[in-house]
């Protein structure tokens, strides 16, 4: 049995949870999600649990039964409280700036870079340095940061470019020079 997928799913009073076969909707306060599930994991719903259960031991299916837990609980998670991903910016003459929903990064580029936020994704600028992406999906956050972070990877010599907080940058040496002759 899955450690994980054997765990019951918590939802909390402001949430609905529609299973249908294997579609599940989940809505809550900050708006709702849909996803389809793969066969062979059933989900049950009661007094405010969500319980995941497999239908048979094959190998395949023994794997999707504790990923379908976790993307449940993220889903339940995410229309109840929400997700952010933080990326600061290190380097001299790097910063964000915020016009509308858009938001520009100069980031060292002969020209600024401009990144517009997908449907359901909110984008703020914290200060010149810090940006936080917001939402309830918490793949396409984890997604529309990573591609944030792509546009200037931090680097291991003087360590600039866009990180996570709290992001450990591994530095290398550079070039030793000539000791002497």
């Amino acid at each position: 049995m899955s450690r994980i997928g054997k765990l019951p799913v918590p939802i909390a009073k402001n949430v609905q949870v529609e299973v249908q076969g294997s579609t599940v909707k989940v809505k809550g306060p900050n708006g709702e999600l849909t996803r389809e599930f793969p066969q062979g994991v059933s989900f049950s719903v009661d007094d405010g649990k969500i319980t995941v259960a497999r239908e048979n031991d094959e190998k395949k299916t023994r794997a999707l039964h504790g990923l379908s837990r976790s993307l449940l609980a993220n889903m339940v998670t995410g229309v109840s409280e929400g997700f952010t991903k933080t990326l600061e910016l290190q380097g001299v003459g790097y910063r964000a700036t915020q016009a509308g929903e858009k938001v520009t990064l100069a980031v060292g580029y002969s020209h600024p870079v401009e990144v517009a936020p997908p449907a359901g994704i909110k984008l703020e600028v914290d200060g010149t340095t810090k940006v936080h992406v917001k939402g309830i999906d918490k793949e396409l956050v984890g997604q529309v940061a990573a591609n944030i972070r792509k546009v200037r990877k931090p680097e291991p010599y003087k360590g600039k470019g866009i990180r996570y907080l709290g992001e450990k940058v591994r530095r290398k040496a550079g070039k030793a020079g000539k000791a002497g002759k």
